[in-house]
């Protein structure tokens, strides 16, 4: 079994991380730290296998953070989880060489995905005994899970996070199929199906409304 370190500053997230991270068979949490600093002092002092930590938080942030780990080289992989949906922050993610980037809101299955990145490698690392050009192809073509993969048929990752850009824009507002579309510059039944899709995972909260004078239709939010 590995061993997690969840590093959150929000109790919350930090619970539900810890929840998401139960459900999986080959996973155990033995600490929690609320900020890059006592995560630091906590692995200088103990092994874990996998940090589950956030990016903004106070003290010392999760980039500051993984740039001590590096610089202090200790032996841990690293999940990254933030709210910000941010090309700048990603690649400072993949610069410093992190299993996986979660942007929040995430589903178990998409956090599912990340630890079985990081299962993947770590396993197949264990097991290997010399390095030759055949085992590093292995590694790669077992290691490389893309995040469409999870969803259904037809449903593709920056599709989906295209429209879960645009309904954060408008947190507060509920929105209909057609807005959505018009605005993401796609059509009403591709739309639809997203919806659909995010609905049932619990990302989009969906409600019927009743009184537009004619033919009822679905309306649409991002979840809290």
């Amino acid at each position: 079994m590995y061993t997690v370190l969840i590093v959150e500053d929000d109790p919350m997230v930090a619970m539900i991380n810890e929840q998401f991270v139960s459900r999986h068979k080959d996973f155990k949490v033995i600490e929690k730290c609320a900020d890059g600093e006592s995560a630091l002092q906590y692995l200088e002092k103990n092994k874990v296998d996998l940090v589950i930590m956030d990016v903004y938080m106070p003290i010392m942030d999760g980039f500051e953070t993984l740039r001590q780990i590096r610089k202090k080289q200790i032996e841990v992989d690293v999940i990254m989880v933030t709210a910000a949906n941010e090309a700048e922050s990603l690649k400072q993610g993949l610069h410093l060489g992190v299993v996986d980037y979660l942007v929040k809101p995430f589903t178990f299955e998409r956090f599912k995905i990340a630890l079985d990145k990081f299962l993947a490698q770590a396993e197949a690392l264990k097991d290997l005994e010399k390095v030759n050009q055949k085992n590093i192809d292995f590694l790669i073509d077992n290691t490389r899970k893309t995040v469409d993969d999870l969803h259904p048929k037809g449903i593709q990752e920056k599709t989906m996070r295209m429209i879960l850009d645009h309904l954060r824009e408008n947190t507060n507002k509920w929105l209909t199929g057609d807005e959505i579309a018009e605005k993401v510059g796609l059509t009403g039944v591709t739309v639809r199906r997203y919806m659909t899709h995010l609905t049932e995972t619990g990302l989009v909260m969906g409600d019927m409304n009743y009184e537009t004078g004619g033919r009822p239709c679905m309306l649409y939010k991002i979840s809290k």
